[in-house]
């Protein structure tokens, strides 16, 4: 089975080829300089890049793929949840591809494909589900930050999430704090390599709840008060690295604790890890670390499908059709609030 993927959830134009649980091409266009002068992303701009940027990529995808729309067996889009405006164009793309070829289209979760991106290994890339264990994973990108108790393959529940800000948000907006470009949590990881993660003794939100909720904004909160009271870390560059080290280390300690106790109690000898903040070297360390000091298997996904992309939505498609499942309605809608 042959799928095309289009993924445009946030600010990254993606369309992949994946055939038989391989990716054969996965093309991404970022949109990062566009928005970073706005210190966030812009959802209309967002969404005029999409138009401008789909048809190029796709393209592409299917050139290094070497396919034609003849061997298309079936198209998947990311349904949701995400930018309303940003789904629109993905979602009504393969929707219209999938109409002109007479192919079954599938609506994507992209929470759901970020699930199953942690097993995705090798070159070329492909999915190794024989291996597949029931895991605790923990996603972690720029909106959202979950624990999800993944059963079986296609069977999981969502354990907790964030509250307020996510662990990504809670980096960019701290990295805002301190005139840092957006996004800002790549550089807050450069500079804290050379910092003390001990220098500042930020809070840990939620650490020691017996929920798997997460809440970042407290934290956020206490940075503002700190650079209030002292000014002189904007204007000492040894002290900017100790605090962006002493942010990352109070972030990382409640993603790998929770993350870890969770699987603890429910009893799984795996735990998983996907989104954009798992491309952060320091928390994969970390959760890889402390995985091992439990005996859990630890498998986190490559950081070129941390970040949205759309093999990882052409994975979980082909999956899904390959279990059986139904094809979404060529005329159904895109949910921005989609539920896991």
């Amino acid at each position: 089975m042959t799928v095309l993927a289009i993924e445009t959830s946030c600010d990254e134009t993606s369309v992949a080829v994946v055939s038989n649980g391989e990716v054969r091409a996965n093309v991404v266009s970022s949109q990062i300089k566009l928005h970073s002068e706005y210190g966030g992303v812009v959802p209309e701009l967002a969404a005029r890049e999409h138009l401008r940027n789909l048809m190029p990529v796709a393209r592409a995808a299917m050139q290094q793929a070497n396919v034609t729309a003849e061997e298309i067996d079936a198209v998947a889009a990311t349904q949701g949840p995400g930018l309303p405006t940003a789904l629109l164009v993905g979602l009504k793309a393969a929707q219209a591809v999938a109409f002109a070829l007479a192919k079954p289209f599938v609506g994507i979760h992209h929470h759901e494909a970020h699930l199953y991106s942690a097993w995705l290994a090798g070159r070329p890339p492909r999915a190794q589900f024989d291996s597949f264990q029931p895991n605790v994973s923990l996603i972690a990108s720029g909106g959202h930050t979950m624990l999800v108790h993944v059963r079986q393959l296609l069977d999981h529940k969502l354990l907790g999430a964030t509250l307020d800000d996510a662990a990504g948000e809670c980096l960019d907006k701290v990295g805002k704090m301190l005139g840092l470009p957006y996004p800002a949590g790549p550089l807050i990881e450069r500079l804290a390599a050379s910092g003390n993660p001990s220098a500042f003794n930020f809070p840990r939100p939620m650490l020691d709840e017996p929920s798997d909720n997460f809440s970042f904004s407290g934290l956020k909160t206490a940075v503002r008060y700190f650079l209030r009271d002292h000014p002189e870390v904007a204007g000492a560059e040894q002290l900017m690295r100790d605090l962006c080290a002493s942010v990352q280390a109070a972030v990382m300690e409640v993603l790998v604790t929770k993350t870890i106790r969770a699987a603890k109690r429910l009893g799984v000898g795996c735990i998983t890890g996907s989104g954009g903040v798992l491309c952060n070297s320091n928390l994969r360390e970390r959760l890889a670390t402390a995985a091992a000091a439990e005996g859990l298997t630890v498998r986190l996904a490559e950081k070129a499908f941390c970040t949205d992309n759309a093999g990882m939505v052409g994975v979980l498609a082909e999956l899904k059709l390959s279990r059986g499942a139904q094809p979404t309605d060529l005329d159904a809608e895109i949910a921005p609030s989609m539920a896991l």
